[in-house]
């Protein structure tokens, strides 16, 4: 498809292109948060199995935490992003 041809759609249909890049944000988003959440679930699990056979240091759970705090921010903030698209793609009927 040229680009001509998605831009006489996008002029045509504008609200409903901007909400479509709002629905991927927002899926994304979601993908990385339930993403995470599993990993950090298979992580606990894998430190209980762990700690059962000898003790676990520190230092190995601070660099995971901190990597799931970073895409857990990353998730909400694509939410965030898309629910702002989202609101932007309502105004752009009026």
């Amino acid at each position: 498809m040229s680009l001509q041809a998605l831009w006489s759609l996008f002029q045509a249909h504008p609200g409903r292109i901007v909400n479509d890049l709002a629905l991927f944000f927002a899926l994304a988003g979601g993908w990385l948060l339930l993403a995470t959440r599993r990993r950090e679930r298979l992580a606990l699990a894998r430190l209980a199995a762990e700690s059962e056979v000898a003790p676990v240091p520190l230092d190995s759970v601070e660099p995971t935490a901190r990597m799931n705090r970073f895409f857990y921010r990353f998730g909400f903030a694509c939410m965030a992003l898309a629910m702002a698209v989202s609101w932007y793609s309502t105004q752009l009927g009026q």
